[in-house]
């Protein structure tokens, strides 16, 4: 399946946690923090968004970086993906 997003939203998916600090230490399931560092997967026509003109400045590919507690997460063939407004991403890691 391929999920197609409308509007300004985007599907990305989310680097891995970390398994262990930089100092060595190997985390429990539990201590690891979530990463905000994702790859965009599809990206939407962008448009008109809430009577706005909506211009998408990310594409497939980015790396981005994300709010904490944004977006709805979503599995689909076994993959987990959260989908999100182009508002809700902070910056471009280049």
């Amino acid at each position: 399946m391929v999920i197609k997003p409308l509007a300004d939203r985007v599907v990305i998916k989310m680097e891995e946690a970390e398994e262990t600090t930089k100092s060595g230490i190997v985390l429990a399931g539990a201590a690891k923090e979530k990463p905000l560092v994702a790859s965009i997967i599809a990206v939407g026509p962008g448009g008109i968004v809430d009577g706005k003109e909506t211009q998408m400045y990310v594409k497939v590919g980015d790396k981005v970086i994300i709010s904490k507690y944004s977006g709805t997460e979503v599995k689909l063939d076994g993959e987990e993906y959260t989908i999100l407004r182009q508002s809700d991403i902070l910056a471009v890691v280049e």
